[in-house]
């Protein structure tokens, strides 16, 4: 045993003989990074079995209270440690190699139900891997489990009839956000250095802003998507043109690394070659910012967090601006998001149930425009208006293509109010969110920030920028069209430059 981890151990026992808890003893590997354990295990100051068995005691002893591992899997995560081990004293390497992660419980994993929340796939076991899941593996990361997820990742809170409700570690009367929710809970508790998400709606970014850690929505089509899929189906996905899997972490060299793994095509025949990052040094980024949405409010108290960090970005050095003339028209693109992610959805319905939905179409009026209207209509459209739609998405991804000319990133809300209470009632067309006292439709309100990133299917980074009323904020922030290095390293350089993830009270 190494002196260090021989002091960490002695001192665990002192606190807990003294009548304390340990925690600040253990602290250093609960919340250390993945890259930090990583080295640590290859200089043998830690083994995986130790790592793994001590992350697996703080979930035994925390995640009552937040339920976020909710299909866990220590038996074979402790045979994987052991495993990890051996290899490391046989010198081999792997960028994950003894790393303890979860993974969202909407990805297969062989051997593990997945349910998507749903209790008629409660018993739906796959034989295989997902793709990611599995590069996460050759990597070297031992799973430890899968974390909680809404009904068919249908909302922004992490509950259903199976597993429970996930609960907020920084305040467990309060939704950690979802579909995403368990995995972004699951880091802020220190329940392992990494997580895999997935997001279509702002499913990874929005937990990452609530719960206070990074997430990073890669480039679709980066990240392949084979084996998270709906149960009890083929293991490809439907293509959507909206939905993409990724990291999530508690720092952005993590989500770096993590990217690095799960990324690239499905088989041989090309290789993806991310550029490297446009700028590394805080002073050196051209920063946009975005703070408000012509559909729907956003709270005063992100506002306030976001013209706090333009007020640190212009001290740092940085080039910082509201005003962009090529900014695309953020009203259309929300629309146009509508109507694409109620395609995707309305194509799964029951047959009588898609029928209904051309009345609720017709009955809006052809010149009501409101994200509601543009639901209903997207809910039954044609192949036809589908191929308007897309051709729309095309010309607004080359409209961002020319603002990138200008800009690095794209600063703007990852979510339009901090994390609230948990709210269950159905159906959530019928659901409102009070921002600044006001009431707001939690469809609109939801959706419009996650628009600027997924309609053109770009990059965006969530990372924490500071707290307010004693919860976490996060921002996002939107690269060019494949230079998903380029917000991840600006994500990196805030933290050197200002503080990153900060652990919750547990």
């Amino acid at each position: 045993m190494s002196a260090t981890r021989r002091d960490v151990l002695i001192g665990a026992a002192a606190s807990l003989a003294a009548g304390g808890v340990a925690r600040a003893a253990q602290t250093e590997w609960d919340y250390a990074s993945a890259s930090d354990l990583a080295a640590a295990l290859r200089a043998r100051r830690i083994s995986s079995v130790e790592i793994v068995d001590q992350t697996i005691r703080r979930i035994e002893a925390h995640d009552g209270a937040v339920n976020a591992v909710v299909v866990r899997d220590f038996d074979r995560a402790r045979d994987a440690a052991r495993a990890a081990d051996a290899a490391l004293a046989r010198g081999e390497e792997g960028a994950l190699l003894g790393v303890p992660v979860t993974v969202k419980e909407s990805f297969n994993v062989a051997g593990l139900p997945t349910t998507w929340g749903d209790p008629h796939f409660r018993h739906f076991t796959p034989a295989e891997d997902a793709l990611a899941v599995a590069r996460l593996r050759k990597a070297g990361a031992v799973i430890l489990g899968k974390t909680n997820v809404p009904l068919w990742l249908s909302d922004w809170q992490s509950y259903n009839s199976i597993y429970g409700t996930t609960n907020n570690p920084w305040d467990r009367r309060l939704t950690p956000g979802g579909s995403s929710g368990g995995s972004a809970a699951a880091l802020a508790a220190g329940f392992g250095a990494l997580s895999l998400g997935s997001d279509m709606g702002g499913s990874m970014r929005t937990p990452a802003h609530y719960c206070g850690v990074l997430a990073h929505r890669p480039t679709l089509g980066v990240a392949p998507r084979r084996g998270h899929a709906p149960p009890g189906g083929d293991a490809t996905p439907p293509e959507t043109g909206l939905a993409a899997i990724g990291p999530m972490a508690r720092t952005a060299a993590d989500l770096a690394l993590a990217l690095d793994v799960i990324a690239g095509p499905e088989e041989a025949g090309y290789r993806l070659e991310l550029p490297p990052a446009r700028r590394n040094r805080l002073a050196d980024f051209r920063v946009l910012v975005v703070d408000a949405h012509p559909l729907a409010p956003t709270a005063s108290v992100v506002r306030e967090a976001l013209a706090s960090l333009v007020q640190k970005l212009a001290r740092a050095g940085a080039a910082v601006s509201d005003k962009a003339a090529l900014l695309p028209d953020l009203a259309e693109a929300a629309r146009l998001q509508a109507r694409l992610m109620s395609a995707y959805w309305g194509a799964g319905l029951p047959r009588r149930a898609y029928e209904r939905r051309f009345a609720e179409s017709d009955a809006f009026s052809p010149k009501d425009h409101s994200l509601a209207a543009e639901r209903a209509r997207g809910a039954v459209m044609s192949y036809r208006e589908w191929l308007d739609a897309d051709a729309a998405r095309m010309r607004l991804r080359r409209e961002w293509r020319e603002l990138f000319k200008e800009w690095d990133i794209v600063m703007c809300p990852a979510a339009p109010t901090l994390a609230f209470p948990h709210d269950h009632s159905t159906p959530l067309e019928g659901r409102r969110l009070r921002i600044d006292g006001k009431s707001c439709p939690y469809l609109d309100a939801q959706l419009v920030w996650a628009t600027l990133a997924t309609t053109p299917g770009l990059p965006a980074t969530v990372a924490p920028i500071g707290a307010a009323n004693g919860l976490p904020v996060g921002a996002q922030f939107i690269g060019p069209y494949l230079e998903d290095r380029t917000p991840i390293a600006f994500a990196g350089a805030l933290a050197r430059e200002f503080g990153g993830f900060t652990p919750p009270p547990l």
